[in-house]
């Protein structure tokens, strides 16, 4: 069953008085495939800008925002409505040779996937296996997710979410250490354990629906209403905000979405907008600006994710 999600997403800068700004990437576009289609999508700025749409090195569709006037606010709004048309991901067959853990991929795989098997923090790697490694068993073989479900499981059951404003991402050693972190920290975390284990993972931002925050749509019972399988741990995590995931290669069922935030395994509540090799390439919005260095006075985030009613013939959506 489809399921149609409408995402407004506003973020807005504060300076004591009006500065420059130089150009800004902003990343807000979802990103459309077989199951996810895009029915509007609109980004506005004050104040007034030029805009340019690019795709990056990832293909991700990013805005290139040029502010023409100086200003002491810069608001970026952005609205966008997609139908995700219900893959269920966690369901779709790996190729035989990738059923059971340990695998190796393909030299063509291999090739093509160098970018996503690289780790990012290899001074953590003895602390991180030593984590997986409770995940594995001694001898023999595991299913391969199996080994990828534990992982995310773990990471919703044993840590606690901790909401941080702060820009940037823990290392996989500090989260491990602190047993709590933000989205952002743990994909990180879960990718750097695949990655050690001879996965390729990538990171995935965009954000999550909620059917507790949505006033249209009363909270389900049904843990797998909307395609996804997720533990009952307490609801959703990261909504009302941008969130983070990552995705997994598994030969035969290709990048499979894991959120170890939410212990979520595909579904129709995750909206991708980017997909990157490393958390930093993901922010939303990143730029630069021209005055004195208290100027800065703050920011203000403001993001809504509600459930619409299937479309039907001759609606017009906003364009």
């Amino acid at each position: 069953m489809s399921v149609i999600l409408e995402v407004e997403h506003v973020t807005t800068y504060r300076y004591a008085k009006p500065v420059e700004f130089g150009p800004h990437r902003v990343a807000f576009h979802p990103r459309a495939a077989h199951d996810i289609r895009v029915l509007y999508a609109d980004l506005t700025v004050e104040p007034h800008c030029r805009q340019r749409w690019i795709h990056d090195v990832f293909s991700n569709s990013i805005a290139i925002v040029e502010p023409l006037v100086p200003a002491d606010t810069l608001t970026l709004s952005a609205r966008f409505a997609i139908e995700h048309l219900g893959v269920k991901n966690h369901e779709l067959p790996v190729d035989k040779d990738v059923k059971l853990y340990p695998f190796k991929y393909t030299e063509d795989d291999l090739n093509n996937l160098s970018g996503y098997l690289p780790l990012q923090y290899p001074g953590d790697a003895g602390v991180v296996s030593q984590w997986v490694a409770s995940f594995l068993p001694q001898r023999g073989t595991i299913h391969t997710r199996d080994v990828l479900a534990n992982i995310n499981q773990s990471i919703r059951g044993d840590f606690v979410y901790a909401a941080r404003e702060a820009l940037g991402t823990q290392s996989p050693a500090q989260t491990l250490a602190l047993g709590s972190g933000t989205c952002r920290d743990y994909a990180l975390l879960m990718m750097e354990a695949v990655r050690g284990l001879g996965m390729a993972a990538r990171f995935v931002s965009g954000y999550i629906y909620d059917p507790a925050l949505d006033e249209n749509e009363p909270p389900s019972a049904d843990a797998d209403l909307h395609g996804v399988k997720s533990l009952d741990l307490g609801g959703t995590v990261g909504s009302g905000a941008t969130h983070a995931w990552l995705h997994v290669y598994l030969p035969g069922a290709g990048w499979v979405p894991f959120d170890p935030t939410n212990s979520l395994y595909g579904g129709t509540d995750l909206i991708r907008v980017a997909f990157t090799r490393t958390p930093e390439q993901a922010a939303p919005v990143s730029g630069a600006w021209t005055g004195d260095a208290g100027d800065f006075l703050g920011m203000d985030v403001k993001v809504n994710v509600s459930r619409r009613l299937p479309a039907v013939a001759g609606t017009n959506w906003p364009v």
